[in-house]
């Protein structure tokens, strides 16, 4: 609810009073004494669906308008029957409460922080965004999230669109695009800062190992849910007048990660393969704006004046179709990732499936470990290798597996990696001399316990297969001890 309170002109406290009596709103007037243009203040309580519309007719039936100084606050109990009834008649039918447009507004402006405050904390985001992702840290790459002030230019943007205020809407744009700049070139001049200055000694492969890199090398549409539902959530808790604090994080979390990986792809020295993860930044920014200018525009929120509102309304829809044709273009990529993602999963299956079932013909032998390698092309990686470790009996040569191996993966169905390159995969078979529990050998221990003296380091077969594919992702590994 809302506490409304209404300085008004000379010549206009019997109109103004009429609307009130009209509308059976309760209100206190008292005579302004100041000396100025106003006559009286009347202050009145209000649901808080029904603020936008009596001052709407306020101003209509009493020209009022911006004559009158009006203050908004928000009110925390109001105890009177007639302001239930108010309260019954106001919101019976309505899907949720709605804050007024002057109210939504102000809101979004304050959300829109100054340059220099949403500078520093931008960078200062980034950085430890940064450094949360290659400390593989996910508490503080989530610290880098609740102080990034991403959610304020992008809800100032859309309520800028809906209610036609440009200066609102080019505030919010130019924020938003000043904003991923900064990111990025912060989160490359830090990481450029780690890896130069030797702080942090890895090679490529290794930060691309990183967990926290690693999944957002390759994102998929679940990423894209992310950011349509954050967009969502940010427009609600704008125009309901809850707090945005935790929306915020959530649209920062589909923003500043992947942001950091771009970084750290470009001071690493291979832009190329971060651009899954910048697709996604471009995504997330397009998705919640459309999002977010869509729930605004749905609410009903337009201009105040009348003569404004078409023109808005065909600004608004023409800004969310080019939003929507936007999303849906890069979307292809993530739907593109993600479809790899699953012909990577299966083609990781069936070739273990294979393995396993090559195995069971010689008993002497166990799987001790299967690893499907792929090359760096993100987000589109493709096979490389497939390495079995395979454990046989000591003091026994183990029988030849590469080639057969290699012949059973080729059967394998080409379909599964969809894309046909035909690249050369070659299978490499390793092996190792392992001991059983209690001393047993062969067939008759099903699980390796003890590996002998100098590991992995056994002989090796290697074979090459030609397989039509896409991706394939890592299977995981068994390490015996």
């Amino acid at each position: 609810m809302r506490l409304v309170q209404v300085m008004i002109p000379a010549g206009k406290r019997e109109a103004v009073l009429s609307v009130l009596d009209e509308n059976g709103i309760d209100y206190a007037l008292s005579d302004e004494t100041s000396g100025r243009r106003y006559t009286a203040l009347v202050s009145f309580p209000l649901p808080t669906n029904a603020v936008e519309p009596i001052l709407d007719q306020l101003r209509e039936e009493t020209g009022i308008d911006r004559d009158a100084y009006t203050v908004v606050l928000d009110a925390e109990t109001v105890v009177s029957e007639r302001y239930e009834r108010l309260e019954k008649e106001w919101t019976e039918g309505e899907e949720g409460e709605r804050i007024a447009r002057d109210e939504l507004v102000t809101r979004a402006s304050d959300l829109a922080p100054d340059w220099m405050p949403f500078m520093v904390m931008t960078a200062v985001s980034a950085v430890v965004a940064t450094a949360g992702l290659l400390l593989d840290s996910p508490a503080v790459v989530v610290g880098s999230m609740v102080i990034a002030p991403l959610i304020g230019p992008a809800m100032a943007t859309s309520v800028g669109s809906v209610v036609d205020d440009r200066e609102l809407f080019l505030r919010g744009i130019k924020l938003q695009v000043v904003g991923a700049l900064l990111a990025v070139g912060s989160a490359v001049a830090f990481a450029a800062v780690l890896r130069f200055g030797n702080i942090v000694p890895m090679g490529v492969g290794e930060v691309f190992a990183i967990g926290e890199v690693r999944e957002r090398l390759s994102p998929g549409v679940p990423s894209l849910v992310v950011a349509l539902a954050a967009g969502i959530a940010g427009a609600l808790s704008l125009s309901s007048g809850v707090s945005s604090a935790l929306v915020g994080v959530m649209i920062a979390a589909a923003l500043v990660p992947p942001t950091a990986v771009v970084g750290i792809g470009i001071a690493w020295g291979r832009p190329g393969a971060v651009v899954g993860s910048a697709v996604l930044v471009a995504v997330n920014f397009l998705s919640i704006n459309l999002v977010a200018l869509a729930t605004f525009w749905y609410q009903g929120y337009q201009p105040e004046q009348w003569f404004r509102v078409g023109e808005a309304r065909q600004d608004t829809i023409k800004r969310i179709g080019a939003l929507a044709l936007a999303v849906l273009i890069l979307s292809t990529v993530l739907a593109g990732a993600t479809y790899a993602s699953m012909q990577r999963a299966a083609f990781a299956d069936d070739a273990r499936a294979e393995t396993e079932a090559l195995l069971t013909e010689e008993p002497s032998l166990s799987l001790v470990s299967f690893e499907v390698e792929h090359g760096a092309a993100f987000p589109f990686r493709s096979p490389e290798r497939v390495v079995v470790v395979v454990g046989h009996e000591p003091g026994v040569d183990p029988p030849p597996l590469a080639d057969r191996l290699a012949e059973r993966i080729d059967a394998i169905e080409n379909g599964r990696l969809g894309l046909g390159s035909g690249e050369s995969v070659q299978v490499a078979v390793r092996y190792t001399a392992v001991e059983t529990a209690g001393g047993a050998s062969g067939s008759d221990a099903s699980t390796p316990q003890a590996l002998r003296e100098g590991g992995m380091s056994g002989s090796q077969s290697t074979a090459s297969t030609r397989l039509s594919s896409t991706p394939s992702t890592f299977s995981p590994s068994v390490t015996l001890m």
